[in-house]
């Protein structure tokens, strides 16, 4: 199973806030705003992608890593050894 199952709606509109957040870091920058304006919106801009980031993580987690595993796919193991490393470059970040 791929994608991101029920909530691809919700995650496309989260991205479209996000987006949208970029845009006005650009026009920050632009306008030249000062500078610890600058960085509190890049702060947000951060959690918000990580919040995304852990979102889209646990659906994956529920629907793929959870889902049996299909005649000649990969194994329960390789899913979960695939999501820890999700996990880790996500912590690295």
């Amino acid at each position: 199973m791929a994608g991101c199952g029920d909530r691809k709606q919700g995650l496309a509109m989260r991205l479209r806030r996000v987006e949208g957040q970029v845009r006005g870091l650009q026009r920050m920058v632009e306008d030249d705003k000062y500078c610890i304006d600058t960085l509190t919106q890049v702060s947000a801009v951060t959690s918000a992608l990580r919040s995304f980031a852990l979102s889209l993580l646990e659906d994956h987690v529920a629907q793929c890593v959870t889902a049996p595993a299909p005649k000649g796919g990969p194994e329960t193991t390789a899913r979960v050894k695939e999501a820890t490393d999700a996990i880790a470059r996500l912590v690295r970040s």
